[in-house]
Order: structure tokens, then sequence, then C-alpha cells
């Protein structure tokens, strides 16, 4: 335990130059710390004094027996000396009860010497054994260094390296990286855990001085753990009167170090990955060849049977005026969110995070999960989407498409391009859904030339496209909700906000301009179609405008 290494007025007790020496008040503050001896034999002392000294005098020249003398001795106490040793003799005789009751009340050790001693013995004595204890206290400090540091390059690191630290200082060791990696020991903290984490998240700041904020009137000693000039997070240790305060902050901070070290390499191997991710994405979207052995490492699986989609999710631009360590940083954040989501459900997803757009082509395996990927896509972009402060993709989504299931996956060129089609669909509100095998007709329309289509659109509603524009009335919006509502006449007067006899008058127009005639299936599906086409061709006219 680190608090065994302090000097205290007890251990200088049973030293062979205080074997005749008695104590004439405080004994309850035989506890108190030792830094250094001094000698002083002048009244003006206080310029003198550190605090922790422990004071050796005879008087000669400080008042310790007069009715005054009260005043020194409160001198003495405020500036926190460790104890007063007194030579008995010519300038001190006895300690008054004023003075003991002055001493016991604020557990101040008063030693007298019975006879006369050497103080020069005395300060060689004790500064030895200052010099030894400062030499084992380096000596053990190193020796926990070369243990943090062996910690750090284990499995687990993080956690060893405060198993370590409880095992020296006996209290409770909590590390807070952020909200979603807290490390603590002993075990049963699991149970205070939550609360302590909310009131340290609330209370700290990322700055770089090492503090003691009280917990529940539990002080704790708080150190910054602090990678590349930055605060990644803290490391706190409830604290007790008797540790060692040197050694106890020294020890934080190496601790610190060790765990700063764990996540500077954590960050170095998520960078190398994320670009080894992003580098492998973009091959396999842009046809070119990929390293096999590259792919099944982002793989873990030894199954040879696998599917995939391809999503692709439009974020808000960037703000560029961050700088690129800071992208970088949000780069591997999200990249770690977005994969431990999709591992959630059981997804192999291989990730490549751009500052406008992140793609991930999502691996399964086709017997456990292609009837299921699906629904776990849906429950997927529905956490990506929920409004939480904590989800690291929280106001970023723009757009989201998911392109059909491959198998092939030198397919993965045309998978991105299907979801790129349905975000663009979504975009232009022609539909709702985020999944290439929901849009439904769009997919036989999205293959063909413009040309086409607007010949095709032409035949069948370009009359109506003309009256409506001519006599400015709504004939094709009418078209249109009465063939979403499948023939409902009422349903379709409703959406529209007309009554059934309009809706019977226009549906007759609709029917002399066109030729057709709607109860017919084959003419519904004609125009169902030509409408779709028109506003298809309508959205890229304005896109290209």
């Amino acid at each position: 335990m680190i608090n065994n290494l302090d000097l205290t007025v007890k251990d200088v007790l049973s030293r062979k130059q205080f074997r005749k020496a008695n104590i004439l008040a405080g004994e309850n503050g035989l506890d108190r710390k030792i830094t250094w001896t001094h000698i002083i034999e002048h009244n003006d002392f206080e310029t003198l004094i550190n605090g922790n000294e422990l004071i050796l005098t005879t008087g000669s020249n400080i008042d310790l027996q007069t009715q005054a003398s009260a005043a020194t001795y409160h001198r003495l106490i405020n500036k926190n000396v460790a104890g007063l040793c007194i030579e008995k003799g010519k300038y001190f005789h006895t300690l008054s009860p004023e003075i003991k009751k002055i001493a016991d009340s604020n557990n101040f050790p008063i030693i007298v010497f019975n006879e006369i001693v050497k103080f020069v013995d005395i300060t060689q004595d004790l500064h030895t054994l200052l010099v030894n204890q400062q030499n084992q206290m380096v000596y053990h400090l190193n020796q926990l260094s070369h243990q943090f540091n062996k910690h750090s390059l284990a499995p687990n690191g993080i956690l060893k390296v405060l198993q370590e630290l409880y095992k020296h200082v006996g209290q409770k060791v909590i590390c807070l990286i952020d909200q979603e990696n807290t490390y603590y020991y002993p075990p049963s903290l699991k149970i205070e855990e939550p609360q302590i984490l909310a009131y340290f998240l609330k209370t700290l700041t990322n700055d770089d001085n090492s503090k003691i904020i009280p917990y529940r009137d539990t002080p704790f000693a708080i150190v910054p753990i602090s990678v590349l000039g930055s605060t990644w997070g803290h490391l706190c240790i409830q604290v007790n009167s008797q540790m060692n305060d040197e050694l106890f902050f020294s020890l934080m901070d190496r601790a610190s170090m060790a765990i700063a070290q764990i996540l500077l390499r954590n960050r170095t191997i998520e960078e190398r990955r994320a670009n080894s991710e992003d580098d492998l994405v973009k091959n396999l979207l842009q046809g070119r060849k990929y390293d096999e052995v590259e792919l099944q490492f982002f793989l873990p699986t030894h199954h040879s049977k696998l599917s995939y989609r391809v999503i692709v999710i439009k974020t808000f631009p960037y703000k560029t005026g961050l700088g690129h360590e800071k992208w970088d940083e949000h780069k591997i954040q999200r990249t770690i969110s977005i994969r431990s989501l999709f591992q959630q459900y059981g997804c192999l997803p291989v990730v490549s995070t751009r500052k406008n757009e992140i793609v991930i082509v999502c691996f399964f395996i086709d017997e456990d999960q292609a009837k299921k990927n699906y629904l776990y896509m849906q429950k997927i972009i529905d956490q990506m989407l929920i409004s939480d402060a904590n989800n690291i993709l929280h106001d970023v989504v723009s757009q989201i498409g998911v392109s059909s299931v491959q198998s092939d996956i030198k397919h993965a060129s045309s998978s991105y391009n299907e979801a790129i089609q349905v975000i663009k669909l979504r975009k232009k509100a022609l539909c709702n859904t985020y999944f290439f095998e929901d849009i439904g007709i769009f997919q036989l329309l999205l293959m063909q030339n413009n040309t086409d289509l607007k010949a095709f659109s032409n035949r069948y509603i370009g009359k109506l496209i003309d009256y409506d524009q001519k006599m400015g009335t709504e004939l094709l919006k009418t078209l249109e909700i009465y063939l979403e509502c499948q023939g409902a006449k009422k349903e379709a007067a409703r959406r529209l906000f007309i009554v059934r006899q309009t809706l019977y008058h226009r549906l007759n127009k609709i029917e002399q301009l066109l030729n057709v005639e709607l109860i017919r299936p084959i003419h519904r599906l004609s125009l169902e179609t030509a409408i779709k086409s028109y506003y298809l061709l309508m959205d890229e006219k304005v896109d290209t405008q």
C-alpha cells in the first residue's frame, strides 16, 4: 500500500534520540506526516516554514512559556507543522494547561526532551530517513510504472491497469473515456457505476488539471488522460487521509500515461483499419481488383456462402473549419459506431466513411439471415435515425438507401447504384421506402432512356397535361389520386377535397381526352406507369437546370 511510505511523528518517536522524550500534548496527531526537520530559535519563523516540518527548538528566542505564548503555538499550528520538539531547560520548563488544551484540540503533538540532545544528530538521522524514503518511493514508483506498461500491452489493458492501482491504493478506481467506455474496479462498483458516471460526466471538463472533487461526501482524485495535447478521458480514484499525496498523484500520472498509450495505440489501429476498409470498399464499388485475404480479415466467419447488401448513407456536409484532426476523430467514431450497430444484428459490415457519405457493404450468412435481413436493416435504420444525443449519427443522416440482396461481390458497383437510386427517389418524394426491392415499377423506369420514357408518357397522358396547362385544371392530379386509391371513388374524393359528383365529372372528362376506359386494368397500369415516368422526368429536368 502506498501510504506505508510516509514518515510520521509516531515513527520518529521510536528513534534512538527520542527514547527519553515525552509527549506532553496532541497525542491524537501522531499520524501527522513529516517531510523535513527544522531547527528554529527565532520568533519570526513564518517565512522559514512550508508545512509538515518537525520543529526542533530550545525556546531561546521563541515565546513558548509566557502567558502570551498561546499566539506562538497558534502560529505554528496555522503553518501546518508536523509537531514541536522542545528541549527542557533554561527557556522551557513545563506546558501550561491552556497550551495543552490548544494542542489537544488541534491534534498538534508537543514533545519534550527531558535532557540535552544534539539537534544535529536528530536532523541528520531524520533527513537520512526521509532521503531513503524518497529513494524507496522512486523505486516503488518505477516498479509500478513497469507493471502499468506491461499491462498496457496485454488484452484488456485498461482494466488490468485499474486492478494494479486498486492493489496498491485499496480504493475505488474508475476510468472514464466516454459515455460508452467506462472501466472500474472492484467489480462491486457495478451497482454504483451509472450514478458515478452521470455525476462525473456532468462535473468534469476537458481541462488538463488534476483535482479533487467530492462525490456523496467522498473525495475522488481526478487526473486527466492526455493524448497528443487533448484530454481523452479521466482517471478517478477514491481518496483517504492516510495516502502519501506525492506518491499518490505520481502513481495516478503514471497510470494515466499507460492508459493514454493504450488509447493512442487503439486509435492508431482503428485509423489503419478505417483506411484499409475505405480502400477496400472503394475497390469493390469501382470494380477494381481487391485483396481477398484482406476482405476475409474484415469478415470473421468461416462460412463461404455469404450474401450482402450495399447501404449508402448521405450525411450533411461536414464542417471543414474544424480541421483535419477533428475530422479523423469523427470518422473513426462514426465507423466504430456503425460497425458496432450492424454487428449487434449479426451482420458483417465493411465500412467506408467519407465527409458527405457513408457506404457499408453488409454481409450476412445466407441460410441464417437471408429471410431476416430485411427486418434487421429496418431496425438498424431506425436506430441510426433515432433522436438521441448519444448517437454518433444524431443530426448527421440526410438520406439512406439500401440495395437488393446480392451474392456475387462483383456486382457491388451495381448494388451501390441501386442504393443511390433509392436515395434519389426518396429525395424527390417519389417513394417512401429505403429498399431497392420495394420501389416497384421505378426499377424498370430507371433502366430506360429519357427519350423512350418521354414518348411513353406523352402517348398516354400528354393530352391531359396539355389540357391542365391550358385550362388551369387538375385532371392529372385527379387521375393520380384515383389510381392510388385503386378506383375507390369515395376515398379519392375525400383526398381531393371534392364531392363525388365533381369527381365523376372529372373522370368522364379524363376518359374522353385520353380515349381510355379506367375500368380496364391494362389502361390503369399504363396510365399509372406514364404518371410515374412523367414525374421522374420532371425531377431530372429540375436537377439539370
